[in-house]
């Protein structure tokens, strides 16, 4: 078994910890996408709310309230999405400190890194399918009337 301060195994076990540092980039990278939708959600729900209060066509006031609706159930399923990513980069960060201590110490962890890995990806996954559902519910309340009459 190697002593904690074997330099070899050391070197080994941070090469062997740093493999999911590329998923937390892409996480990363990920939550600004993901809040920068969020943003423009937050935006353009505060701009249809003035609107929505000061409207005196009952069709506009009626139109502004459905936009309202999609706008906060747009907003919650990017609000979950932030929320998963940032488990998911909580669970590969303990996969990293994990892997790292199994390769560096005596500490046995092997089912419990896979476990962290393995949920870490299930939550990415899951976060993938709410920005998925939010783009698609932004695509919907598109109306292409203009184009018609060209």
């Amino acid at each position: 078994m190697p002593t904690p301060i074997d330099p070899e195994f050391i070197t080994n076990g941070i090469r062997l910890a740093t493999a999911p540092v590329f998923l937390l980039t892409a996480v990363a990278s990920m939550i600004g996408t993901v809040a920068a939708r969020l943003s423009r959600i937050i935006d353009r729900g505060r701009t249809i709310e003035e609107r929505y209060l000061t409207s005196q066509n009952p069709i506009d006031v009626e139109r502004f309230r459905q936009e309202l609706k999609n706008l906060q159930f747009r907003g919650r399923l990017a609000n979950l999405s932030i929320g998963l990513l940032t488990l998911c980069a909580f669970l590969i960060g303990l996969t990293i400190i994990l892997l790292f201590l199994g390769e560096t110490t005596l500490f046995e962890n092997g089912r419990t890194s896979v476990w962290s890995f393995l949920g870490g990806v299930g939550m990415f996954l899951l976060a993938l399918v709410c920005f998925l559902t939010e783009t698609i519910i932004a695509t919907q309340v598109l109306d292409f009337r203009t184009l018609k009459r060209d």
